[in-house]
């Protein structure tokens, strides 16, 4: 048997940053920044029937069943006049599913809406069904049917079977319809005349700061940064709200970007903005392996001699350490100074993550570390 444990030593030594500036972004356009206060996006719900599975629906009875995916047939045929005992109802070409959908605050009737539809019951899978027509309730506002949803289910599902067995790509009791939603009335949001609140849609001072000088260069005075979350414009009469919103498709404002790196450990990915500033730090790296290995022994006696033959076991221990190797960074190194110093090591994507870490805790990372 054969044990091989791999040790990796990365040792950090930092001293303090001088003082740095982020990098500002080139200028976005105003619009992709904010939106207008109170515009929230209105969430839809219902519950609905797919119909036209391939018995791979709900099962009407046992102790798994979905005995509600059979009281709903029921109850869909007596609205056409057919009188159907349920417990005479079989639901495997049926499934049950809550079907969930984003309603634009301003969209009107006739407006058209992508839906999401999730099996509620015991389904094996919603490929190839239909939706039948589905209210879909503004549950903030008392329960008031906003939409209808209806069409065929989209699951971008690869699927085969040969001989009884089966294999699939990608999930199965979730699928979406893409403009299957049909607004019948008018979301709530309303929209202010003569002042006019931008909600950022990431706060920061700066960007704020900067949304407001970008207006007031078009519309002097109209504009004022009431925090890192809102910039407040007064409208002037001859333009109105409407205009003025237009008219952000043609302002821009410098972005601060925020100095930060995510790192997913799950996965190995990293991204770093180009802002993240680290202090004059030192990286040593070095692999250690130790690996154990027992092998067996037969004893056996003389041919003439008296004994038995006895097995037992021989152990052998080996250790061996790799050269360390160091890189020492400037101070205010950035991003692509450390890419090309933990590249120099021939570390992986799990052993970046670990000395970004390490950096972060030595208090040599210039920015805030997010880990998924």
């Amino acid at each position: 048997m054969r044990t091989t444990v791999l040790l990796v030593l990365a040792v950090l030594l930092a001293v303090p940053a001088a003082g740095q500036t982020p990098a500002a972004q080139q200028g976005v356009r105003i619009k992709d920044l904010v939106v207008p206060a109170g515009a929230v996006p209105v969430q839809l719900l219902g519950y609905g029937i797919v119909v036209g599975l391939d018995r791979t629906g709900d099962r009407a009875r046992g102790r798994n069943g979905a005995p509600y995916t059979v009281q709903s047939i029921a109850n869909m045929l007596e609205r056409f006049g057919i009188a159907v005992d349920p417990a005479t109802l079989g639901t495997r070409n049926a499934a049950a599913v809550m079907v969930t959908a984003t309603l634009d605050p301003f969209a009107g009737p006739g407006s058209a809406v992508d839906v999401t539809v999730a099996a509620l019951g015991d389904a094996r899978s919603l490929s190839g069904g239909v939706l039948l027509q589905t209210p879909l309730q503004d549950m903030a506002s008392g329960g008031e049917v906003v939409a209808l949803a209806q069409g065929p289910v989209l699951t971008g599902t690869l699927q085969a079977s040969a001989a009884g067995s089966t294999t699939r790509t990608g999930p199965t009791n979730t699928g979406r319809v893409p403009g299957g939603g049909a607004v019948i009335r008018a979301a709530s949001a309303t929209f202010p005349t003569d002042v006019l609140d931008l909600s950022l849609r990431r706060p920061d001072f700066s960007t704020a700061a900067a949304i407001a000088a970008s207006i007031n260069g078009q519309f002097p005075g109209s504009a004022t940064a009431l925090h890192a979350g809102a910039v407040r414009v007064e409208v002037p009469p001859e333009v109105g709200a409407v205009g003025m919103m237009a008219a952000l498709d043609g302002l821009a404002a410098r972005v601060d970007a925020p100095a930060r790196v995510v790192v997913n450990e799950r996965t190995g990915t990293i991204v770093a903005g180009g802002a993240v500033r680290i202090s004059e730090v030192m990286i040593t790296y070095g692999a250690l392996t130790i690996s154990t290995q027992v092998d067996p022994v037969i004893s056996q006696p003389n041919p003439l001699g008296d004994g038995e033959t006895v097995q037992t076991r021989v152990g052998s221990a080996q250790i061996d350490a790799a050269p360390v190797r160091s890189v020492v960074l400037p101070p205010s190194a950035d991003v692509a100074e450390l890419a090309a110093a933990l590249n120099e090591l021939g570390l992986s994507a799990r052993d970046v993550i670990a000395v970004f870490q390490a950096i972060d805790r030595a208090g040599a990372l210039q920015g805030e570390l997010v880990v998924l």
